[in-house]
């Protein structure tokens, strides 16, 4: 009989189970670094790396994101629309996984989403918390489908809106005749139309250039985005409407994320997604935007800006002249087979329901 040379004495059954077992050892610490390797979320937005979008709204959610999944998963954010493209295609680079997450604003593509349309008629918002809690639940109930080929985490409302101008000071609706006025969108571009302003679409980051060419004469915006683009330099004038009465106008924003992304998560990192949805978060935003319209207005007064507030009795002028934009719109949207009285009652019944 052949022996192999052991002088420890240790059988080689013992020795192929020892290698076995520590082969099966290796395996497992590879397959839990495998199911603990970090998965890095793109976020894509039009603004600035200054702005309160970048710095605190997405920022937050990507750092509960984090916390939440053990730093399983990370944000990279991409502000100044640095993935390329345009604002308007940013919805689109979420479907189609240009970008895993995006914030953006459903009306830069008009007439596209025309459910949620809804919140951006004239004099509709309260404060953007409530209306932005309102927006999630009517979302839930009545536009899903308007987003079925993207995740969306939350949909939200800025504060109110206001006019800047250049040269000239609004107190009534007659000074807003003949002024050329930028609008956010289609239903903003209606209400400047039924007050005689003559409106002219464009996003946020073009304004600075129009109003330095004299291509508009001023612009509707929230005082939160105003000193990010040099609104304090460029203008002498804002109207604000009288705050215990409805907002002049909002604008609805929404963060599409990529189904494919999130399908392809595991499904506890699926759940931390989840839990960081919905309408705490779409609340959250709302009010983070809107909060961040105090530092704004104190840099509009402090650049001497003259800020005019728009009485109640004025303002229900206002509203007079712009009413016809809720009609178009009902009638618009039930030529498209849907129930337009109802969907804007809808609406109106949920902001009420969580405006205190």
């Amino acid at each position: 009989m052949t022996h192999s040379f052991n002088p420890e004495g240790i059988s080689v059954n013992r020795i192929l189970k020892t290698t076995a077992l520590a082969a099966g050892l290796m395996c497992g610490v590879f397959a839990t670094q495998a199911q603990a390797q970090t998965i890095t979320i793109k976020v894509h937005h039009f603004l600035n790396a200054n702005s309160v979008q970048h710095t605190t709204m997405l920022k937050t959610w990507c750092d509960n994101i984090a916390k939440d999944s053990a730093n399983r998963l990370q944000c990279q954010i991409f502000p100044s629309m640095q993935l390329g493209g345009t604002p308007a295609q940013l919805y689109d680079q979420a479907r189609d996984g240009v970008a895993d997450v995006v914030w953006t604003l459903p009306g830069y593509t008009s007439g596209r989403f025309p459910r949620m349309e809804v919140f951006e008629l004239p004099f509709m918002m309260t404060n953007a918390e409530a209306t932005s809690r309102a927006a999630w639940d009517y979302y839930e109930k009545n536009a899903k489908d308007e987003f079925k080929d993207t995740k969306i985490l939350a949909v939200h409302v800025h504060g109110p809106g206001n006019i800047f101008t250049s040269k000239k000071q609004i107190k009534t609706v007659e000074d807003i005749k003949g002024l050329k006025l930028r609008a956010p969108t289609r239903l903003t571009t209606k209400l400047l139309t039924s007050l005689g302003a003559t409106p002219v679409g464009m996003p946020v980051p073009a304004v600075p250039d129009a109003l330095s060419k004299g291509v508009i004469d001023g612009a509707v915006i929230p005082y939160q985005v105003a000193p990010s683009i040099k609104i304090d330099e460029l203008t002498k004038f804002t109207a604000e409407t009288d705050r215990t009465q409805p907002a002049l106008y909002t604008a609805l924003f929404v963060v599409p994320m990529n189904k494919a992304k999130y399908d392809s998560l595991p499904p506890e990192l699926q759940k931390v997604i989840d839990k960081n949805s919905g309408r705490e978060l779409s609340a959250f935003l709302g009010k983070t935007q809107s909060d961040d319209d105090i530092p704004g207005k104190q840099k509009i007064v402090a650049a001497k800006n003259t800020v005019t507030v728009i009485p109640p009795a004025e303002l229900e002028k206002w509203i007079q002249a712009s009413s016809n934009v809720d009609d178009e719109w009902v009638a618009e949207v039930t030529k498209k087979g849907l129930d337009g009285k109802a969907l804007l009652a809808d609406a109106r019944a949920l902001i009420k329901k969580y405006t205190k």
